[in-house]
């Protein structure tokens, strides 16, 4: 799969705002469907980059998401108590706790739970739920597809891992997604607010239709960054005027761009804060995930009652490909104790900006290395 990916760097000039404004508005319907926003809402979307919703989502399927999450959590904490990574299995703890004790224990296995690859019935409930693609129809057109990237947030308190830098999504996806609107409704599974770190963004920070420069690796993670300055200096914001904290209530969700710079808070309660990201685009348009795994479609204009094909869409894991594609950093990539308990995570976004930190997931550097190779050229 590595030899088949070509990375080119992720720094360039263009700009397309056209893509991601209003200008790119599909007509509306004069009849609205069961949940979509009003016409002022979506024009929100596309002038600032984002819109938050609240009370959307029945509370009985945000239930079933927590579920679904407790019998995750559990498959964990048994696999890693028979492996004797852990001392207990703190059954007496529940959706708000238990990960954080087994976290203790064994640290990194929230990494682990994030890197699952099969999605829960309840999350595919929740992802091809009919009012929240009436919502996406309004956003993208009727023709819809699941984006190969998604994640469950596992934000354990005061954990470097889970709490994301200034970034716009375009940073982690081939160069093809700069030019292809693909909305994301970041859902938490509680009332999310800047003590257990909800999201921070940029009001307006996609107008300019520009890719800002990023870096590799924040801290001890693997995320890229975007510093303040050159949201200044390319994306023309000013970093104090123009961030929006987004307190999102249970039931609610906060729908943006992959344009618009970004952040979660640091998770300062004494809770998890579970979310889930979940992504569309149109189906015809490349996703830009470098080849690797196609969308899973979810309704068309011909076939809005489509039966979605979850099989071939979990038949691909993404997680062992994203390591495979960085195979020809060897030299640089950890080599994991075991895949099971492996808790770090690559990717071939860090081919395509500057590695400036390095940490166990990209691990110790030849100082002397040539650090135009990080950029796509030997793949």
């Amino acid at each position: 799969m590595a030899d088949t990916i070509k990375v080119t760097p992720g720094g360039t000039d263009e700009a397309h705002p056209e893509v991601f404004d209003s200008r790119a508005m599909p007509p509306q319907p004069t009849e609205k469907k069961p949940g979509q926003l009003s016409e002022e809402m979506i024009k929100k979307f596309f002038d600032d980059g984002f819109v938050i919703v609240e009370d959307f989502f029945d509370k009985k399927d945000m239930d079933a998401c927590r579920e679904a999450v407790n019998e995750l959590v559990e498959q964990l904490a048994q696999k890693l108590y028979k492996a004797g990574k852990i001392k207990d299995l703190y059954k007496d703890l529940g959706f708000f706790e238990r990960l954080i004790k087994i976290e203790a224990d064994f640290p990194g296995a929230n990494i682990i739970l994030h890197k699952y690859g099969k999605l829960p019935a309840a999350f595919k409930a929740l992802w091809t739920n009919e009012r929240l693609l009436d919502v996406v129809e309004q956003l993208i057109g009727p023709n819809i597809a699941g984006h190969p990237v998604w994640n469950l947030r596992t934000k354990t308190p005061q954990n470097e891992a889970t709490t994301v830098p200034w970034h716009q999504d375009v940073g982690y996806l081939d160069n093809n997604s700069y030019t292809v609107l693909q909305p994301t409704a970041w859902i938490p599974l509680l009332d999310a607010n800047e003590f257990n770190g909800c999201m921070e963004l940029m009001n307006k920070g996609h107008r300019s239709g520009k890719v800002g420069t990023h870096q590799c690796c924040h801290g001890g993670t693997w995320y890229v960054m975007l510093e303040e300055q050159e949201m200044k200096d390319k994306l023309a914001i000013d970093v104090e005027k123009d961030r929006v904290l987004c307190r999102v209530p249970y039931g609610g969700m906060l729908l943006l761009n992959n344009m618009i710079p970004h952040r979660s808070l640091p998770n300062v309660s004494s809770q998890i804060r579970w979310s889930l990201d979940l992504r569309w685009q149109d189906p015809a348009l490349p996703n830009g995930f470098y080849n690797m795994k196609e969308c899973v479609l979810m309704r068309t204009a011909d076939n809005p009652d489509l039966q979605v094909d979850w099989d071939k869409f979990e038949g691909i894991d993404r997680h062992p490909l994203q390591k495979e594609a960085v195979a020809d950093m060897n030299d640089v990539i950890p080599k994991a104790e075991s895949e099971d308990f492996d808790t770090t995570i690559q990717g071939p976004w860090m081919k395509k900006w500057d590695i400036v930190h390095v940490n166990q997931h990209v691990s110790k550097l030849d100082q002397n290395q040539d650090y135009a190779t990080w950029h796509g050229h030997k793949a």
